[in-house]
């Protein structure tokens, strides 16, 4: 799919991490005795994290760090990880959250696919009525940027969601954040170095089974 030009990106929002920090300093580990860590902390407020992963080469395409995660944040994003490479195709897998099936999704599609069929009015009529059927414009194989929808209780189905969850462990689980801002300036230097030292493409090993009665 690289070869023909097309981007598979899985995206996805990680919200509401926390920019908390130790009320005491750590105490670092000596011999004979264990790093002591201080139980209690400060909340400074959270961020919200909208990331897109590219498949074939494991680097965060774009991040998105802030306060929300509105449909205009989502839909801002999108356009961000499209200006990378505006010619191309592109393919989002993500899932079925309202936001990644909105209005603005809708137009931005059909603005950057040279769509010229009327869209209709949102909640009245054509393309924008209802949550369905701008789902199924968006998902339309025909346009050169579409989006696949994962279905319901399948979120593992997402690569990005392993990204999150090695961002979890190498900067947000033992992190010591002072403020919203030093959280998401963190969480910005992290991507860097992911994408220059760690980024490769997942291989999935695990072989599905049928079900046995």
């Amino acid at each position: 799919m690289a070869r023909a030009g097309v981007h598979l990106v899985s995206t996805d929002e990680k919200t509401g991490i926390q920019a908390t920090e130790r009320k005491h300093k750590t105490r670092p580990m000596i011999e004979g005795h264990v790093e002591l860590r201080e139980f209690e902390y400060i909340r400074h407020g959270t961020q919200a994290l909208i990331a897109s992963f590219s498949v074939a080469t494991g680097k965060i395409i774009v991040s998105s760090v802030g306060p929300t995660r509105t449909e205009d944040d989502f839909a801002r994003h999108i356009e961000t990880v499209l200006g990378s490479d505006p010619k191309a195709g592109w393919i989002f897998v993500v899932d079925q959250l309202n936001t990644h099936k909105s209005e603005a999704l809708v137009k931005i599609v059909a603005q950057h696919c040279g769509v010229e069929t009327e869209l209709g009015v949102k909640g009245k009529s054509g393309i924008l009525r209802s949550m369905p059927s701008r789902a199924a414009f968006l998902s339309d194989e025909r346009h050169r940027i579409r989006f696949v929808y994962t279905p319901k209780h399948t979120s593992w189905l997402n690569q990005i969601e392993i990204w999150f969850s090695i961002l979890v462990r190498k900067l947000l689980k033992r992190g010591n954040f002072a403020s919203t801002e030093a959280l998401k300036a963190r969480i910005e230097a992290f991507i860097l170095y992911f994408n220059r030292t760690m980024a490769r493409a997942f291989k999935w090993t695990y072989k599905g089974r049928p079900l046995q009665a």
